[in-house]
């Protein structure tokens, strides 16, 4: 066995992951209570609201995948808040925005947190929402120890923390200081929200379970909770990216209106498995494009990270995400066919393509109408730009490392197979101000719009935006097999696909398959601002070996070293049926994600 960070950890009753330990522990506890997987998983993603307040919040988003072991079903929950109703493309071009900022105010939706977990919670779960929101609620009060990582980006964001956003000082920089490592920090003002949350409950629980929850997901969205962020955010300007001071768009009537929904996943068989992902509201079924292409190689003959192997991956995945920008949004606007992008002829096309040597161009493929030109001809100019605004925001430091280390994850797999996958983002400190008395800033996620009507992705009323964010399942024949995910925005599905082909295809163990160094391809347009793209760039950890990265260069592959354990923070859980063992692990990446179980 080759050397690992971590045992794997293994049990028969349950098993837990998650981006931060304490999280985890919540959900252990949990749990222990005699919840099950999605009331385990609804904890801990609270807790990594407070506890990863950099890489994710409850003003966020948190797309979710279920699978119901008494349904025997996988479902995707649309933890994707939808954008104002007042915010227009013609609004943009009244107001001189040619391209959404990534902070501030202008780019916030309807936070979907709190009703991503409560729809989960009353349809799969078995618990009240007061007893998911405890753990959280006592870590707000009590305080939990600062971590290095924390520590350091606070001490980063003190002149904007200060200046810029001084609402979250006030929380953040407690006596007008940054906490030192082991300091325990407390956030009174969170706990009082989700405690808010837990009396509407309590007032409606004569009329059952399921009502309770349901009261308790209106005091945030047709409450004093709402009524806060939306005066806050209409009456305070805040400048953005753009230079400019602007409000917030969103009315109370976005908020009270809109719900999570359930929805049924995009699914694709890889050799025997079914693999599931959230629907085109994220970038998720680029993993099973990336798949379908591979499906055609033999990837064990190729070897594992070797260069033949890395530059096919690369390719591959170069094709799939050019697609990702030519044709995914939102279905309820956006007429995205995936059945054509996941087909056989399709995808035996597209593999077509993969030369000997790098490609640097963006090549989306023909579903029948021709190449869009969008995703063609104007790539060149729109990188340009982005280029552009990338180098000014590189001299303005108190708007830059809004997006760094955003993003975070959590898994849970119980004893009767019940699975979730989530990957909760958005609403993080670095890019919008805490909302005063509530204790969390709103997200930014409709930066991800585009402001071309002829696009998908395209910014329209009350559309949910094209997020990276992208929980990962898998099935057997219609049972549990997998649960996983990551951080690391366009690099989710890249380095989880990675851990993916390192389990399924090279016979590593879990925590193995995790530790393996992983590369990255930015050869296509980020997903946040300014949205800059670098063809034919490939970053890569400084484990793979060295006469491997020379021949990628030499296959004119653009190679950027990163530091050791960068590549995003996987983690992930398996159930074996026939035994009824759970196994899980987390990257060492990050160092603060654990596994538990027993």
């Amino acid at each position: 066995m080759a050397f690992t960070t971590r045992p794997v950890i293994m049990g028969t009753r349950g098993v837990v992951t998650s981006g931060h330990y304490l999280a985890t522990a919540a959900g252990f506890r949990i749990m222990e209570k005699g919840g099950n997987a999605i009331d385990a998983a609804a904890a801990m993603g609270f807790c990594l609201n407070l506890l990863e307040p950099f890489s994710n919040g409850i003003g966020g988003e948190s797309p979710t995948l279920v699978y119901s072991a008494k349904e025997g079903k996988t479902f995707a929950v649309s933890g994707m808040g939808w954008s104002p109703k007042a915010f227009t493309i013609d609004w943009c071009r009244q107001n001189g925005i040619d391209l959404i900022p990534g902070d501030g105010f202008l780019p916030a939706c309807v936070p979907a947190v709190v009703d991503t977990w409560a729809t989960a919670v009353s349809r799969f779960g078995t618990m009240s929402f007061s007893e998911v929101l405890q753990p959280a609620i006592e870590l707000a009060e009590r305080g939990f120890p600062v971590y290095e990582g924390m520590h350091n980006t606070l001490s980063s964001s003190v002149q904007k923390f200060t200046e810029l956003y001084p609402t979250t000082g006030q929380v953040y920089l407690p006596n007008g200081r940054v906490p030192n490592v082991g300091e325990v920090f407390r956030n009174p003002e969170f706990a009082t929200t989700l405690k808010t949350m837990c009396r509407a409950e309590e007032e409606a629980q004569p009329k059952g379970r399921v009502a309770g929850i349901e009261a308790a997901r209106d005091a945030f969205y047709k409450g004093e909770i709402a009524e806060r962020i939306v005066r806050f955010i209409s009456d305070n300007p805040v400048e953005d990216a753009s230079g400019i001071a602007h409000s917030g768009l969103l009315s109370y009537e976005d908020f009270a209106e809109w719900h999570a929904t359930v929805e049924d996943p995009v699914s694709y068989n890889y050799r025997g498995l079914d693999v599931h992902k959230c629907p085109t509201w994220t970038q998720g079924p680029v993993f099973l494009q990336h798949l379908a292409i591979l499906d055609g190689f033999d990837l064990k003959k190729l070897g594992h990270n070797s260069a033949e192997y890395l530059h096919t991956w690369v390719e591959s995945a170069k094709l799939a995400f050019a697609d990702r920008e030519a044709y995914y949004g939102d279905p309820l606007f956006d007429d995205v066919p995936m059945d054509v992008l996941l087909s056989e002829e399709y995808n035996s096309a597209r593999r077509e393509l993969i030369g000997a040597t790098a490609s640097l161009a963006m090549r989306p493929g023909d579903v029948g109408n021709g190449v869009p030109h969008y995703a063609t001809v104007d790539v060149a100019e729109d990188n340009r730009r982005a280029l552009g605004v990338a180098a000014r925001l590189a001299k303005e430091q108190d708007l830059t490392g809004v997006h760094e280390g955003d993003t975070t994850h959590l898994d849970a797999i119980d004893r009767e197979g019940n699975m979730v996958a989530s990957t909760p983002s958005g609403g993080w400190l670095g890019s919008s101000p805490v909302i005063p008395g509530l204790g969390f800033p709103i997200g930014t996620r409709g930066q991800m719009f585009y402001l071309n009507p002829e696009r998908p992705n395209a910014l329209e009323p009350r559309k949910r935006p094209r997020a990276t964010l992208t929980p990962s399942m898998v099935t057997r024949q219609g049972e549990p097999f997998m649960a996983f995910g990551t951080p690391g925005g366009d690099s989710q599905d890249q380095v989880t696909l990675q851990f993916f082909l390192n389990y399924v295809e090279f016979g590593m163990n879990i925590q193995e398959a995790l530790d393996a160094p992983a590369v990255r391809s930015v050869h296509f347009p980020s997903s946040f601002y300014p949205r800059a793209a670098f063809p034919g760039r490939l970053t890569t950890e400084p484990v793979i070996p060295g006469e491997v990265i020379a021949e990628l260069g030499r296959r004119g592959h653009e190679i950027e070293m990163t530091d050791a354990w960068y590549g995003g923070k996987v983690l992930a859980i398996h159930y074996n049926k026939s035994t009824g063992v759970i196994s899980g692990g987390a990257s060492p990446r990050g160092t603060i994600g654990y596994a538990f179980g027993w």
